[in-house]
């Protein structure tokens, strides 16, 4: 059991959102909330240590001494001057449900006028189920084959994460809230069989929309430098079965 993620934990709804711990914020884009023009709020704390981690800064629920970070009063400042302008606001992280603040912050966003987003990797059901009503669209992180504990734990570096991740979604999946399914993916962690197991069960699981991103960071700004990734992973053969397997597949690079 990963420590302070029972099923059972829940969000103290009560905690207001100006305590909201905002490391960053992306004022405008075109490709975190599908159809929507959006902000991102990049909340800090995540109690995973995945092996391509672009933000590993956020990891502590503490802010990095050194380094600038955000708050909420700028992010509602934001906001006000982009009435009409934006249509939602995504909260990402770190791990965005790890923040108590989460469930204000979404009830705030709403009642200015916007859509709300939330790119998660299911470490907390029980936060996920309590805010799960206030979202429009989820980006759901899919690390490894659903049900394979032992390739979970080689991506995120913690024990129990598979179980936490199957309760998230299907969480997500009864609620009816749209979603994308989403895995950052690298030969040395998941190789092809892997890669096909996962997006298998998520198709056969009721997932329609899914996004690849390969994973070409360079080596050195990773928890566990890893080589550059060729033009030959994942195959043709692959590619052409993720995209029969899904409504709407979707190829990024993550670098």
């Amino acid at each position: 059991m990963i420590p302070g993620l029972t099923s059972g934990a829940a969000v103290n709804s009560e905690i207001p959102a100006e305590r909201l711990r905002v490391a960053g914020i992306t004022p405008f884009t075109t490709i975190d909330f599908p159809g929507r023009l959006s902000a991102v709020a990049f909340l800090q704390g995540c109690p995973w240590k995945c092996v391509y981690c672009q933000n590993p800064w956020m990891q502590s629920r503490e802010f990095t001494e050194g380094l600038e970070h955000a708050s909420w009063e700028d992010l509602v400042r934001l906001l006000e001057r982009r009435r009409g302008l934006l249509d939602g606001v995504v909260f990402s992280g770190g791990e965005p449900c790890a923040d108590p603040a989460l469930p204000a912050a979404l009830k705030a966003v709403r009642e200015m006028g916007f859509q709300t987003g939330l790119h998660t990797g299911g470490a907390y059901p029980r936060r996920l189920e309590e805010v799960i009503g206030l979202l429009d669209w989820v980006g759901f992180d899919a690390k490894a084959p659903p049900e394979d504990e032992a390739a979970w734990q080689r991506v995120t570096g913690v024990p129990g994460s598979a179980a936490h991740w199957l309760e998230s979604f299907r969480i997500l999946k009864a609620s009816g809230v749209p979603f994308e399914c989403r895995t950052t993916a690298h030969p040395d962690y998941l190789p092809e069989t892997d890669l096909l197991r996962t997006a298998r069960w998520l198709a056969e699981h009721g997932a329609e929309d899914f996004a690849l991103q390969i994973c070409r960071r360079p080596p050195g700004v990773l928890f566990a430098p890893l080589p550059a990734v060729g033009s030959d992973y994942p195959s043709k053969e692959v590619r052409s079965e993720l995209v029969r397997l899904f409504k709407h597949f979707t190829e990024r690079r993550n670098d």
